[in-house]
């Protein structure tokens, strides 16, 4: 540092202080002369600091000093640019250097956590499990019931993968997963099955818990009209293929299509006809591929309505050989309302043929049918639903199908989360079954398969309470009542008493 006289600074601030004092008019000319006095001797001092400093400046010692902390602070920078060329860190470099490292893997390590969760932005998974115990009483054609029991376990593993839009299309893939081991009571010569949650991969031995690949479809969802401005779309194109269950997008229910929640029995679950008859034609896992394409309409929204049609593969089990001359095609209408000042309510219409259906002789045949399904809420926690299912061309063992009930809300009893279910189902036995059921012999054992003459209808009821521990684990004591079963009107009612556990993910 330099350090200047300041005697002309000092002089001209000493003349301006004098200027303004002269301007006053109480001030004398000696009392101007003693302040100009004590100023100069001031700068005198001034100036011989300033001297001094100079001086220890300029000496070779301060110099050698000012030097030694040029070169070290030197020394120290090529250090720190060396260390930072290795990108490991070392115990011998200097810790300003090894901050500075840490501190980059750190940020390079957000980065990546950053870039994978990016990745993985939108992927949904769940999981659940259900385990049920049901015993039953009674005694029905064929079979002796009184005491038979049965304990079931069934995983489900659900993954969906969105894909990059095309353009205004949006792309997903979605896999199921299914584990299990237990058939349930469903070998009871009845109509109904009355435990739908039960799996096990067939063509195993039941000690071997075999996981399937369930479903894996690919859905298209596009907005409509094409080259449309896609937030102000009211209209959509969805299409779908690959394997899949095919009451994912036909017959569904808001109240009664979960059998791990919800009813147990089949026909509370989906249409007899189409699932205890055995007319949507999937695999003994119940899945089959084919493909659906649906038509959404949501100009009125929140009323909306679809139109879907889907073809799905159809068969002897999953032998799909026949899938282009007879696969199974269904049709459906649905809408969703606003009824009872603004209560939602779903309704479908539908309509299928099976090329390939079972017959009650065990040959396969066409079949066709159609049915209506509904779920309507009519207060703040009740929800009444009803099917109905009408077979038009194929020998079945029941024609018609039909089934009621409702959904109440433990909101009622200050339980938000439980619910109590209470169904009626009948299925009218069919006219041929009726002519036929007592002497078909399918198997050609001389034995006929039925061994009664089936008739009447077989009723069933069914209730439940779910009762929810948590929001992952629910209780559902469960009850059902099968009257005339299997349309044998000689043997007595079976009741069959079930608990089942629910954990979902």
């Amino acid at each position: 540092m330099r350090y200047f006289p300041l005697r002309p600074i000092a002089l001209a601030a000493a003349l301006m202080a004098s200027s303004a004092m002269a301007s006053a008019a109480d001030v004398s000319q000696a009392e101007l002369l003693k302040e100009l006095k004590r100023l100069s001797a001031r700068l005198e001092k001034i100036e011989q600091r300033n001297a001094e400093l100079e001086k220890r400046l300029a000496s070779p010692a301060q110099a050698g000093n000012v030097e030694q902390r040029l070169k070290s602070l030197e020394e120290s920078r090529a250090s720190l640019e060396k260390g930072l060329e290795n990108e490991n860190i070392s115990e011998n470099e200097p810790e300003i250097t090894s901050r500075l490292k840490a501190v980059e893997y750190q940020a390079l390590g957000m980065q990546k956590q950053a870039r994978t969760v990016e990745a993985l932005e939108g992927i949904t998974a769940g999981m659940s499990l259900t385990t049920t115990a049901q015993k039953a009483s009674g005694t029905a054609p064929g079979a002796a019931p009184n005491g038979a029991s049965q304990l079931n376990y069934r995983g489900d593993v659900y993954v969906t993968l969105p894909l990059p839009d095309i353009g205004n299309t949006e792309n997903r893939i979605f896999a199921q997963f299914r584990i299990g081991q237990g058939k349930g009571l469903n070998d009871l010569p009845v109509y109904a099955k009355p435990n739908a949650s039960a799996f096990r991969a067939l063509n195993t031995d039941p000690d071997n818990s075999v996981a399937i690949l369930g479903q894996a479809w690919y859905q298209a969802s596009i907005p409509l009209p094409f080259g449309g401005f896609k937030p102000r779309s009211r209209e959509s194109l969805e299409i779908n293929f690959g394997k899949m269950d095919p009451f994912v997008f036909f017959d569904q229910n808001t109240v009664a299509n979960d059998e791990t929640r919800q009813f147990l029995n089949t026909v509370f679950v989906h249409n007899a006809l189409l699932d205890a008859g055995g007319d949507i034609g999937v695999d003994a896992n119940g899945f089959s591929p084919g493909f659906r394409l649906s038509y959404l309409n949501q100009e009125a929204k929140p009323e909306s309505w679809r139109a879907s049609l889907g073809v799905f593969g159809s068969g002897r089990g999953a032998n799909y050989e026949r899938f282009f001359s007879s696969p199974l095609v269904i049709a459906q209408l649905e809408t969703q309302r606003k009824f009872l000042g603004g209560l939602d309510g779903n309704y479908r219409i539908y309509a299928w043929r099976n090329g390939q259906g079972p017959a009650y002789d065990s040959t396969f045949e066409s079949h066709a049918g159609w049915g209506l399904s509904f779920d309507q809420r009519v207060g703040d926690y009740t929800t009444l639903f009803g099917r109905l299912g009408q077979q038009t061309t194929g020998h079945l063992r029941f024609d018609r199908a039909l089934s009621f009930g409702a959904e109440l809300g433990g909101s009622y009893w200050e339980r938000g989360g439980d619910a109590i279910g209470l169904a009626f189902g009948l299925q009218r036995t069919s006219a041929d079954f009726n002519r036929d059921s007592a002497t078909v012999d399918a198997d050609g054992d001389g034995v006929p398969d039925y061994g009664y003459t089936a008739s009447g209808s077989e009723k069933v009821l069914e209730a439940y309470y779910r009762y929810r521990i948590h929001k992952q684990f629910e209780l559902s004591p469960d009850f059902q009542y099968i009257s005339n079963p299997g349309g044998h009107g000689a043997s007595s009612a079976l009741k069959i008493l079930g608990l089942r556990a629910q954990l979902t993910f």
